[in-house]
């Protein structure tokens, strides 16, 4: 997903890393050069809808303006979640 607003300086990769990690999701978030924030997340359905009802939001100091989800199939590549 992509997650598009004030999201970068604001602790929000931060914030993703603690709630994928509390949700058991597998993946990693980082910073994109036109100030979005991409994250790649894989995990049961559960879990991933909730990771995306965050991002939609992301932590009280980011203002997040649109969310881009592309949904694929799992291949299982990710350990642990972290930031790039």
């Amino acid at each position: 997903m992509t997650i598009k607003g004030e999201v970068q300086g604001v602790g929000y990769r931060a914030a993703a890393y603690w709630v994928a990690r509390k949700l058991h999701v597998a993946g990693f978030v980082m910073n994109e050069p036109d100030g979005s924030v991409y994250i790649e997340a894989e995990g049961d359905a559960k879990a991933l809808e909730e990771l995306l009802a965050w991002c939609r939001k992301g932590p009280i100091t980011a203002r997040v303006d649109d969310v881009i989800v592309e949904w694929a199939d799992p291949h299982g590549k990710f350990t642990g979640f972290h930031i790039t």
